[in-house]
């Protein structure tokens, strides 16, 4: 059986079991693309099993275990079965990976990725650079996942009524995005790009094509970003194991909106609520986690601290 087939099958099975399966569906196709859809599952070695766990940098991420899991619950319903003969994954795990303080980009570096995101591209890559450039700006002005971004489709973006349907995301979760009106222009103007570039893609298909005009793949996409910060010169000097993320524009934009409703005179307690629904967590708790303490959340938090001690607010 060819690798694609055998993934499409056990993608089926898993859903026939009332099962959701999206990020580990997602996981699979990468990994048949990454191996080759036409490659015997029999021939599958651990050699390719690692390139595809540790990605072109080689370093050990959360993803790695993630994409670990996904690859062994396949492989071993493909012994079961017939489709392969063993199971051809490292057979010693890295140590995972502590945890991960979000990286918070400034309005620069904000600018700086954007742009470098137009010109960063030393050999012409899968994904158009207005593309890509387009996937971190709706990522962080509506502070999505960037799977939830790249699942996008045509027919949920309305642009009429200023809001972007999340379909079945995390915690099987649907629920409606607004946005403001800038957004909706840049969106209007990306929308006009995609129909010169891909004319017959219309209701039903991804907003975001590669240059083929296929769905573009969520490790593509993460391989363009480390390419793009790079190239915008933004880095850790805090002696994190890991570069800033793409994930961390969300938590970037959590931050900035919160630091917003201080320096609005908000009642942030009450609206950590909304927050917490815009971004699509069951409970605020969930929530607290993308609230990193930056210097200007915290002076904003004791400025408002401070007037309510000295009675000025109630």
């Amino acid at each position: 059986m060819k690798v694609k087939e055998m993934t499409e099958s056990y993608i089926v099975y898993r859903r026939s079991l009332g099962e959701k399966y999206i990020t580990g569906a997602a996981m699979l196709r990468c990994f048949a693309k990454h191996i080759g859809g036409d490659t015997d599952a029999m021939e599958i070695g651990t050699g390719a099993c690692s390139a595809f766990l540790y990605g072109k940098d080689g370093k050990v991420t959360a993803s790695w275990f993630l994409r670990y899991s996904a690859l062994k619950w396949m492989f071993e319903w493909a012994v079961v079965r017939g489709y392969m003969e063993e199971i051809p994954l490292p057979e010693e795990k890295p140590r995972q990976p502590g945890h991960m303080t979000p990286y918070i980009y400034s309005k620069a570096e904000l600018k700086k990725l954007f742009g470098a995101a137009m010109t960063y591209q030393k050999n012409r890559s899968k994904i158009p650079p207005e593309c890509m450039q387009m996937i971190l700006k709706v990522t962080y002005f509506l502070g999505l996942r960037i799977r939830e971004t790249v699942s996008v489709r045509m027919d949920d973006l309305d642009l009429k009524e200023s809001h972007v349907i999340i379909r079945e995301s995390k915690f099987n979760k649907t629920r409606v995005v607004p946005f403001n009106h800038q957004v909706r222009e840049m969106l209007q103007g990306f929308a006009g790009w995609r129909a010169s570039m891909h004319p017959g893609h219309k209701e039903g298909t991804a907003l975001f094509l590669d240059r083929a005009g296929q769905p573009i793949c969520l490790d593509t996409v993460r391989g363009c970003f480390q390419r793009i910060r790079e190239a915008a010169g933004i880095s850790r000097n805090d002696g994190a194991c890991y570069q800033p993320r793409l994930h961390d524009l969300r938590h970037t934009f959590a931050v900035n909106r919160l630091t917003a409703w201080y320096r609005e005179g908000k009642d942030v307690q009450k609206l950590l609520s909304s927050l917490s629904t815009y971004l699509g967590h069951d409970k605020i708790s969930n929530t607290s986690v993308y609230l990193t303490m930056t210097d200007e959340l915290l002076r904003e938090a004791s400025e408002r601290f401070k007037a309510y001690s000295n009675g000025e607010e109630t």
